[in-house]
């Protein structure tokens, strides 16, 4: 289970007064839940770029605000700069970084672009994945002509808006939103200063290849080796090396790892050598940990490790401190928005601690999300026991999957750690609400059950996951390395007190909701959960003695 995070990069077309640039800033900052990565103002384009974070509805509800105050403050008649634009806020996407789908990213921009269309009375064009025909995916396209064209664009009913009104808009101009792919910006570095070779290099791999001319002398393009990559070539005096500066449009279709090899074994067919890469800006948490279990597994061993351990991997494989430092907190985007202060970040004796203290929270909830946590993380273990290990060579395949699917697992878990907690703060907020006139009271009511609903959906996960990490576990069991079997087997007990607590704990909150139906459907499920848990447990009990070499 993937936190819905979705990244958006609106260009607004100020990059030289400073006041105007921080507003806008302030306005993204404003919007709970968002986190704003980077400003980057370009004096002489006149333009700034914002990175933020967060939520799907509250990046949505901050791109608009950021457009509030920009209609405010940017005036196009004054505007000159280096920049394509055609607009104040001249483009915003919205990327799907976890737990969102692109199609989902695509109702965000639509619903962005026409709420946009509506409070502020400007023309809005959807492109990239948005686009409603074909000749309006390419950003250039839309954007020919410029703000100076807009207006005989505008009078062309071909270039008619998605949204708004089809006359031109002096002050603001118009706007193009839509979804598209996260890019990563990616460089790898060459033991030459030849820039022609690396250019080359780029004209190999990059989806649009190289124009050639045949025999005959007609001109004939050969496409490149790589799907979704942009590159070319050129020399970096500070780096004192020629560089392949590469744009990965998708890195699902195209991961990191498969770029670098390509330009490795392209460089050695030239008689060079990669001498490392840099990454420009952030990257999402599974685009770099995709790349540390393709190395792992190159090595024959389980891929099912923990993200900070693949993240390690990755890092030193591809050289990604060859040129400057690597912070993974600060490069990595789940990383970098990650809330300090946490329950799970804490050391374990002092999460103990802290659950022995006189405080109600964190409590039981947690300590059964965190019993699950333990759980996954033992059959994680027993997976990455047995891959590659003299006569597992059979369920090595079956293992790798198991330990990627734990670890995975062991991640969710984790954070409803803090989740627990911060639903039963949740149920103590509501509980402090005014009650002195009716409709206080009214509010105080539904605010409870709303509460309270959280607080019974929370642990109901936890016992699903819990639930799930015992089936791995009995898994590794019956087919892992028998020398740690027993470990697995403690894993299984541990999801299995997980669930069980996770369930006293559905049941203590759904007694005083006043929503039958879900408390009774809430109900059912633990009902159902637990049934299969016993069934677990049992099979396990079953296969003891053979594990303990009694029979």
């Amino acid at each position: 289970m993937e936190k819905p995070l979705v990244e958006c990069v609106p260009n607004f077309s100020e990059g030289r007064d400073r006041a105007k640039i921080e507003a806008i800033a302030d306005a993204i900052r404003s919007v709970q839940g968002v986190f704003l990565l980077d400003v980057d103002p370009g004096v002489d384009t006149n333009r700034t770029v914002y990175t933020f974070i967060g939520p799907p509805e509250a990046v949505k509800e901050a791109a608009l605000e950021a457009a509030r105050v920009a209609f405010k403050l940017i005036d196009m008649r004054t505007h000159r700069g280096a920049h394509p634009r055609i607009g104040a806020l001249d483009v915003c996407p919205f990327v799907p970084v976890s737990g969102v789908s692109m199609e989902e990213c695509i109702e965000i921009s639509r619903d962005f672009g026409k709420k946009l269309s509506e409070e502020l009375n400007v023309p809005v064009y959807l492109y990239e994945k948005s686009a409603t025909r074909p000749e309006r995916r390419s950003l250039a396209d839309i954007r020919a002509g410029e703000y100076e064209g807009l207006e005989n664009k505008l009078a062309d009913p071909a270039w008619q808006p998605d949204f708004g009104p089809t006359h031109f808009t002096p002050r603001w101009g118009a706007t193009v939103t839509g979804a598209r792919e996260f890019l990563i910006a990616y460089n790898i570095n060459l033991n030459t200063k030849d820039k022609r070779v690396a250019h080359d290099i780029a004209l190999s791999i990059r989806e649009s290849g190289r124009t050639i001319r045949d025999s005959n002398g007609n001109t004939i393009k050969v496409p490149g080796l790589l799907q979704a990559v942009r590159a070319i070539g050129w020399y970096i005096e500070s780096y004192q090396c020629a560089q392949v500066s590469i744009n990965i449009l998708d890195f699902r279709t195209t991961p990191l790892y498969v770029v670098f090899d390509a330009v490795k074994k392209e460089a050695e067919a030239r008689g060079i050598y990669v001498i490392g890469s840099e990454l420009i800006g952030l990257i999402p948490l599974e685009a770099i940990c995709v790349c540390g279990r393709y190395y792992r597994q190159k090595t024959g061993k389980s891929p099912g490790l923990s993200d900070e351990e693949l993240v390690e991997l990755a890092v030193q494989t591809l050289g990604l401190r060859s040129v400057q430092p690597f912070e993974p907190e600060k490069k990595i985007i789940e990383w970098a928005i990650r809330k300090e202060g946490a329950l799970v970040s804490k050391k374990v004796s002092s999460f103990v601690d802290t659950v022995s203290s006189d405080s109600p929270a964190p409590g039981g909830g947690s300590v059964a999300a965190l019993a699950g946590a333990l759980g996954s993380a033992l059959a994680a273990m027993d997976a990455n026991l047995t891959v590659g290990k003299k006569g597992y060579e059979g369920v090595s395949e079956t293992l790798s999957t198991l330990g990627i699917k734990a670890q995975r697992l062991k991640n969710d878990l984790l954070e409803i750690v803090d989740e627990d907690t911060a639903a039963f703060n949740a149920v103590m907020d509501a509980m402090r609400l005014p009650r002195s006139t009716d409709a206080e009271r009214i509010a105080r009511d539904l605010a409870i059950e709303k509460a309270n609903k959280l607080a019974a959906g929370v642990p109901l996960k936890t016992a699903r996951f819990c639930l799930e990490a015992m089936r791995l576990c009995l898994e590794a069991v019956e087919t892992g390395n028998l020398n740690s079997a027993t470990d697995a087997a403690t894993g299984c007990l541990m999801a299995w007190a997980g669930l069980s607590g996770a369930v006293l704990n559905v049941r203590i909150n759904i007694k005083t909701l006043s929503d039958e139906q879900f408390a009774c459907t809430a109900s059912k499920e633990c009902d159902s959960l637990e049934i299969e848990a016993t069934q677990l447990r049992q099979d396990l009990e079953k296969s003891i003695p053979s594990i303990l070499g009694l029979r």
